[in-house]
């Protein structure tokens, strides 16, 4: 039934229209970064580590957006220059310079920055550098190589696409209203169960491509689950520094995602989960 007015004249229902059309947008933006990423993960290299450092800076900026940190312009240039050059020396296997330069960042931004600003300032290269090094060095991995980085591909994607439909088909009890209003148990299970699901199908169809599994398929799905839980809270996480700061979007680059950083919050929490699995592996093999 039509919707009236506040002259009574009737008008048509817009929230079906505009549902649908920010739903095709963000399907069509999702399946054009999908398309990109695989591709440049395929080619492997420096390709395909420029294609994630200069996500990396892109992040910075936004981070920086998001907070309103002052003064803007020169905190874009520190961190535009300091997150990439930090990545760069990191996949170069050049550890010690890396940590070195990012210090020098952090400090010269602290310096720079207003006040308020500085606990925030903190964050803006860990959480930028982490989507730099982490994909890359999956990608390269010998006992990771691409099949890792498509189990990372495969969580997080499914993850989030089984959620929002599970949630939109189900309803039913909100997750954590106060943070992300339209988020449900039921998505939230939904996406559990289909990223879990996502991550042992592609170590399964690894394996029989030849691919030597570092982990049983039980361990697999453990982690696979783990990996889907971290990235839903990376979602609530940035759904809560946004709300903080009253922003709806992180930007406006994405059609129907809005900026990178919303398109990779649950990549990111993921990533690191991936880097620690990294870390855990080469420790244990010493």
């Amino acid at each position: 039934m039509p919707v009236g007015s506040e002259d009574g004249t009737p008008r048509r229902p817009l929230p079906t229209t505009l549902f649908a059309t920010e739903l095709s947008a963000r399907i069509i933006s999702a399946l054009v970064l999908a398309g990109v990423a695989l591709l440049a993960a395929y080619e492997g290299g420096w390709l395909f580590a420029a294609f994630w450092i200069l996500a990396a800076v892109i992040v910075a900026a936004e981070w920086i957006g998001v907070t309103r940190a002052a003064p803007r312009g020169a905190l874009l240039g520190v961190f535009g220059v300091g997150v990439a050059g930090t990545c760069i020396l990191a996949l170069l296997d050049r550890p010690w310079w890396a940590l070195s330069l990012g210090l020098i960042v952090v400090a010269f931004a602290l310096a720079l920055a207003r006040r308020d600003d500085r606990p925030w300032i903190w964050a803006c290269l860990p959480v930028a550098a982490v989507i730099g090094i982490v994909p890359p060095l999956v990608r390269e991995h010998p006992a990771f190589g691409l099949v890792g980085l498509l189990w990372m591909f495969a969580v997080v994607w499914t993850t989030d696409i089984a959620a929002f439909f599970t949630g939109r088909a189900l309803g039913g009890p909100k997750l954590w209203p106060r943070v992300s209003p339209k988020k449900t148990w039921s998505g939230f299970l939904g996406g559990l169960i289909a990223g879990t699901g996502a991550g042992v199908f592609v170590a399964s169809a690894g394996a029989s491509l030849g691919w030597a599994p570092v982990a049983s398929l039980s361990l697999v799905a453990v982690v696979s689950a783990v990996g889907s839980v971290v990235s839903q809270g990376g979602d609530l996480a940035e759904s809560a520094m946004k709300r903080r700061f009253d922003v709806k979007d992180s930007g406006h680059l994405i059609p129907g995602h809005g900026g990178v950083m919303d398109r990779l919050d649950g990549f990111w929490s993921v990533a690191v989960l991936a880097g620690l699995i990294m870390l855990a592996r080469e420790a244990g093999l010493r």
